[in-house]
């Protein structure tokens, strides 16, 4: 098989790169000195390939600058290098390896009934506020306009999602799927629903891929310790990167520990700029309303995509659940 990244990288002389499990690209790996032997993993670095056009030219270093931008806010790891892409060799990003496990690992365990401090439904609810902290806190960080981060000075190119114009683009591949025109027109009719509710919000800094597989946590704890995977963070709207957490786990305890978080962290980042409370502020039912509305761009553009991981196939049954009901919260299982 062809590889996206070059198997030998200047830039990586005296590595060794090991494959890290958790994301759909294969372009993340764990870097470790070849003369690190018997050392604990000492010096090991995450290293991040940037391959092919489907990113940005300027991949590697955007994230790099959106890293540096929101360190004083978020835990995300050090940047220390950046290269871009050229004629030979991919955008290559290389931060330090920061401690923890992967949320959704977590959540699994948690979910099963497996052994952790405290009572599960407990540890549920501190760590989905811990992920609703970092929703909420990336929510107040303000942006001048919707758009995507087009250079490494984080210039925004302005676009507009029309979220019915966003079903009407996608119909033709969801018919491919199976859908009928009827779904496709219950579908426009939620998403004009929505596309109202979701009106007039100011942008914001949006992670856009905010879900527990790349958040690192403390197992013991439950604190993030690591927000990691920058690659479509954009500006947008507030409530983006809530609907992501609430999307597929829906354990009553990890929602309404998401939505704790989600609007204390809302709340303090106004206090701290001395703000008085915003009357408009959502309350933790309307916070899940435009979530569920916002999470509809990412649903239908999941939907679409060839079913070659379980994210599409549950996907495609969220947002079919969606269009049958006419209910933005439905859930492919009737009980949730």
């Amino acid at each position: 098989m062809e590889h996206p990244f070059p198997l030998v990288d200047p830039r990586l002389a005296g590595y060794l790169l090991e494959p890290l499990a958790g994301g759909w690209s294969g372009e993340t790996f764990l870097a470790t000195p070849d003369d690190a032997a018997g050392t604990g993993g000492a010096n090991q670095v995450v290293v991040r390939y940037f391959a092919g056009a489907r990113h940005a030219e300027h991949a590697a270093r955007i994230q790099a600058a959106l890293l540096a931008r929101v360190r004083d806010v978020l835990p995300v790891p050090a940047v220390l290098q950046a290269h871009d892409g050229d004629a030979t060799l991919p955008g290559l990003l290389i931060t330090e390896l920061v401690p923890g496990e992967r949320g959704d690992l977590v959540l699994a365990r948690l979910t099963a009934g497996g052994a952790e401090p405290g009572s599960p439904a407990g540890a549920l609810g501190t760590i989905g506020c811990a992920l609703g902290r970092i929703a909420g806190a990336l929510a107040t960080v303000p942006m001048p306009r919707t758009g995507m981060f087009a250079d490494v000075t984080l210039r925004i190119e302005p676009f507009d999602v029309s979220l019915p114009d966003w079903v009407d683009t996608h119909a033709p591949r969801l018919v491919e799927t199976g859908w009928s025109d009827g779904e496709i027109g219950a579908l426009r009719t939620v998403a004009e629903r929505a596309a109202r509710e979701l009106d007039g919000a100011p942008a914001c800094l949006v992670h856009s891929d905010l879900n527990p597989k790349n958040v690192l946590v403390d197992p013991a704890t439950f604190e993030v310790t690591g927000v990691l995977d920058w690659e479509f963070a954009h500006a947008g709207h507030p409530a983006t990167d809530l609907g992501n957490l609430l999307r597929f786990d829906r354990e009553p305890a990890y929602v309404e520990g998401v939505l704790d978080g989600y609007v204390t962290a809302a709340g303090t980042a106004g206090a701290a700029r001395g703000e008085d409370a915003d009357p408009r502020e959502p309350t933790r039912r309307r916070a899940t309303e435009l979530a569920r509305a916002a999470d509809l761009v990412a649903l239908v553009d999941l939907a679409v995509r060839p079913a070659a991981n379980p994210v599409v196939v549950r996907a495609r049954e969220h947002l079919r659940a969606i269009a049958r009901t006419g209910d933005v919260h439905a859930h492919p299982d009737p009980r949730r």
